[in-house]
């Protein structure tokens, strides 16, 4: 018993000092945002920016989030995934756990990180257009205590958030994301092809592809010359992860996916729902990226033979910057003047 009675406070001391207190600070913007070299994009951004900054935390951790609405229309967020034990009032449904947060003001979010995974959060007043189609959505990623074997051996973590885009309504605040509107542009971390990045990577890597459906589209994600292992769903491990070169991604699903990087070249990665690989009706565009292996030649007619490199477009470095919450200036808009609602 005295055996048992000392694992008990262990196991205590252990929860205790795993979890720490985080405490950030953001706002919600009113920016235009350069989805596709033909398109530009009113939003509502979290600190300005699409995707919202990434989120980084552990398993346990205590959050307080101080967010300041300085857009013209009410909003919440909604962090999607996270249980709320304890907390209902902090689950951001306007009307269901709070008062939704009006222009100028500021609410503040306490809540503990209680669900391990690729999670998210996004805005909870009219959804059909806020996160549809006006980029009020960011990642969360959680760390859990005790991290799988595999998860351990991965060299290098990626982020892909999907969406679409109506360009009818792209300058009018308040329209679209209806059953009655088009959508006819797509795009992975708000970026529509050739304005998304590469993976690049080096023989040997081991990637966790971290897929989130942040818009109301599905999209099926297939990976030219490397299997897919499936390990994640929704945050949580899969009893049997499975291997895929096609995985598809419904609206508000996260699948986790580890790739090992072991066929040198230069493999193209993207929606196999044919329409999704368009802009505007005109191919290629749309949820494009490519795998791009160190030492592979770069001839003059690839596409991307010039291309000017982000390596942090898929939050790969800021993951590597242990927990906060982070930012990115290639995600940032351009501050709009707020006119009415119709503008």
């Amino acid at each position: 018993m005295k055996r048992f009675g000392l694992f008990l406070v262990l196991a205590l001391f252990s929860a205790l000092t795993w979890a720490e207190t985080r405490e950030f600070s953001m706002t919600i913007e009113e920016v235009k945002v350069h989805v596709a070299p033909d398109l530009d994009y009113k939003v509502f951004a979290f600190d300005g920016q699409v995707p919202g900054p990434l989120i980084h935390v552990r398993e346990g951790d205590d959050l307080i989030v101080h967010v300041t609405n300085n857009t013209g229309l009410p909003h919440t967020i909604h962090w999607h995934g996270t249980y709320q034990t304890g907390t209902w009032q902090n689950d951001g449904v306007p009307g269901v756990t709070q008062e939704p947060i009006q222009p100028g003001d500021t609410f503040t979010y306490k809540f503990k990180a209680d669900k391990p995974g690729t999670l998210w959060y996004h805005c909870h007043v009219n959804v059909n257009e806020h996160v549809g189609i006006r980029g009020m959505w960011g990642p969360m990623i959680v760390d859990p205590r005790k991290p799988l074997p595999i998860e351990k051996t991965v060299t290098k973590d990626v982020i892909m958030m999907f969406s679409g885009w109506e360009s009818q309504d792209a300058e009018k605040y308040g329209h679209g994301g209806t059953p009655y509107d088009v959508t006819d542009y797509f795009t992975i971390n708000g970026k529509s092809f050739p304005m998304t990045q590469p993976i690049r990577v080096k023989k040997g890597d081991v990637v966790r592809v971290r897929f989130i459906g942040a818009g109301g589209e599905f999209h099926e994600m297939h990976s030219h010359g490397h299997d897919m292992l499936v390990t994640h769903k929704d945050g949580l491990p899969l009893p049997n992860p499975y291997y895929a070169d096609t995985v598809l991604i419904g609206p508000g699903e996260r699948y986790d996916v580890i790739i090992r990087m072991n066929n040198p070249g230069r493999f193209i990665f993207h929606d196999h729902i044919d329409r999704h690989v368009t802009a505007r009706g005109k191919f290629p565009g749309g949820a494009i990226t490519i795998i791009e292996y160190d030492g592979i030649p770069k001839e003059p007619w690839y596409v991307w033979a010039n291309k000017d490199y982000d390596p942090n477009f898929f939050y790969s470095e800021s993951m590597k910057q242990g927990y906060g919450i982070f930012t990115s200036p290639s995600f940032a808009g351009e501050p709009i003047e707020r006119r009415h609602r119709g503008q």
